[in-house]
């Protein structure tokens, strides 16, 4: 008989001198870089007579990245971040590294640059906090959790995609998001409820022109009965297999 092998450790590694093309692997990277000890140091500092908490140059990052051989070159570096951007886990301070993330599109939008200030997306000051504090009803919340887990979800507004933490509930059905990077991630940013609603699989050769930004395939899609639609990704085709049968189950 075969013996069975006991997993002893199971996670995500990033591989060294290598891009992260992976959003769930970055989303991981962004933990190492806020370690207090080994991550990037935050800081004050300056532009044009402003004073901003909290947050870092863009040569900063590049430093940490190929000092911890996460990637090979400085060129690459720039590339894995503005990836970070993309993903909404790094955010521009001030009006330069701003002005770099709505350039040219197809242009890098992270600057090298030790002028260039920026700031991790738990420490971005809100400029309406009113617009981002949603009240969840308990009751939406009381149902058992069938699946949970981390897809990206493309905003209704900006339309840019961001990684967020999924928890499908059954009885009652809801499917609620929860934002990775705020240090209280126990309340959802957002939800709605899964009766009646309707989901499908988006292959990559036929994704709605109202999509828009970093889009990897694995796409799926939730119209609800309110005839409100969500675009998620998942990171693979298994994966999105798995909660497109989940949610069908619930609703």
């Amino acid at each position: 008989m075969q013996r069975e092998t006991a997993v002893s450790r199971e996670g995500f590694l990033v591989k060294r001198g290598h891009i992260v093309h992976n959003w769930k692997v970055r989303c991981h990277l962004i933990i190492d870089m806020q370690e207090s000890n080994s991550g990037i140091k935050e800081m004050t500092n300056g532009e044009y007579g402003n004073t901003y908490k909290l947050c870092f140059t863009g040569s900063t990052v590049i430093d940490w990245l190929v000092s911890r051989n996460v990637v090979n070159s400085r060129s690459d570096g720039v590339t894995l971040a503005s990836l970070l951007i993309e993903d909404d886990l790094i955010k521009p301070v001030g009006n330069k590294s701003t002005k770099a993330v709505w350039n040219i599109a197809g242009t890098e939008q992270f600057l090298d640059d030790s002028t260039a200030l920026y700031c991790f997306a738990k420490n971005e000051r809100k400029t309406d906090s009113s617009n981002d504090k949603i009240e969840i009803p308990q009751m939406e919340l009381s149902g058992k959790i069938v699946k949970q887990g981390f897809l990206m979800k493309q905003g209704h507004k900006r339309k840019n995609w961001k990684v967020r933490r999924f928890v499908l509930r059954a009885d009652p059905s809801y499917l609620h998001y929860y934002d990775p990077c705020k240090e209280k991630n126990d309340q959802p940013v957002g939800g709605f409820s899964l009766r009646g609603c309707l989901v499908s699989a988006l292959e990559d050769n036929g994704i709605p022109p109202g999509i828009k930004g970093n889009v990897q395939g694995n796409l799926f899609k939730i119209i609800t009965t309110d005839d409100v639609h969500y675009y998620v990704q998942a990171g693979s085709r298994a994966e999105r297999s798995e909660w497109i049968q989940a949610i069908k189950q619930v609703t």
